[in-house]
């Protein structure tokens, strides 16, 4: 794809940024290697590709739950600022 001043005022615009004549030149080139390597990806025959997801298997890998010994409610609560029904009491963040 041929990206030209337009363009890159277009996309400069819809950024909402503001680009000098330098940065202008150089998000041409960036702009314009980018789509040039994309259109190369384009190219790639990925018929016989299996499509995936991720590169490499994903597998969950639980523990079994085991009771450890803690510590007990009185002793966690002892250093709250509030407490209220054995259970901290905290400020309400949402009306």
């Amino acid at each position: 794809m041929n990206v030209d001043r337009k363009i890159i005022d277009y996309v400069a615009d819809l950024s909402r940024l503001h680009l000098s004549e330098e940065e202008k030149v150089r998000a041409e080139k960036d702009l314009g290697s980018v789509l040039t390597h994309i259109d190369m990806l384009n190219e790639l025959d990925t018929e016989t590709i299996e499509p995936l997801s991720h590169t490499f298997p994903i597998k969950n890998v639980f523990r079994a739950d085991e009771v450890r010994p803690s510590y007990d409610r009185e002793t966690l609560l002892s250093n709250a600022p509030q407490k209220k029904d054995g259970c901290f009491k905290v400020p309400k963040t949402v009306e």
